[in-house]
């Protein structure tokens, strides 16, 4: 018989199995991650993953989910700090530097190496349709944060974004050596536009 998880056990060891995809997937990228490299390193039985999740995609996305959603976050709370509403330099620069976040993290290497490709290939279609409307949300509450926006741009503004990123699989095509002020360059249209709706 299993053994019954306190509350605190129950949400310790979730907390540790997020960390540890995130840590794995950034080490071996999605195929070579596996339930038993993740027990192992939270020091449970293979049977106690499976109270958790379904399946190691699930978690997989539960993961991507939850650090697209602190990057969302912190964009959102930069924003929600200003005085004003943001100038164009100002929303391109925060946004800038949450891309700078996301090329530093598991999802480039993800994307780079067609493993993200084939993820959400094989992610059932309410899960992909799940994480397009996440993003899609999230971009509505940044919208909400602008004077004047229309929330039925949202939609366009969100997959602009998530364009822009993705520009990543691009990086050395690009050159590495002006990527950066590239990326600027992008999401500085973007922000243009953006603040033109309100006008």
């Amino acid at each position: 018989m299993p053994k019954i998880l306190s509350e605190s056990e129950r949400s310790y060891i979730k907390e540790r199995l997020m960390v540890e995809a995130k840590r794995c997937l950034m080490q071996y990228g999605i195929r070579k991650t596996t339930v038993d490299e993740l027990v192992k390193r939270v020091n449970i039985p293979k049977g106690t993953f499976y109270l958790f999740y379904e399946s190691k995609d699930r978690l997989i996305f539960d993961a991507i989910l939850e650090f697209n959603d602190e990057v969302q976050t912190e964009l959102l709370k930069e924003v929600s700090a200003l005085n004003s509403t943001p100038d164009v330099e100002t929303l391109t620069d925060i946004i800038y530097r949450l891309y700078q976040k996301l090329d530093d993290s598991f999802l480039p290497r993800l994307l780079q190496d067609g493993e993200m490709e084939f993820f959400m290939r094989t992610l059932p279609p309410e899960l992909s349709k799940l994480h397009t409307l996440h993003d899609d949300n999230s971009v509505r509450l940044l919208l909400g944060k602008l004077p004047g926006m229309r929330e039925e741009r949202a939609e366009v503004f969100s997959a602009a974004l998530r364009s822009v990123f993705l520009t990543v699989l691009y990086k050395n095509e690009i050159g590495k050596e002006v990527f950066d002020e590239t990326l600027r360059i992008l999401i500085r249209g973007i922000v243009l536009q953006l603040l033109e709706e309100d006008k």
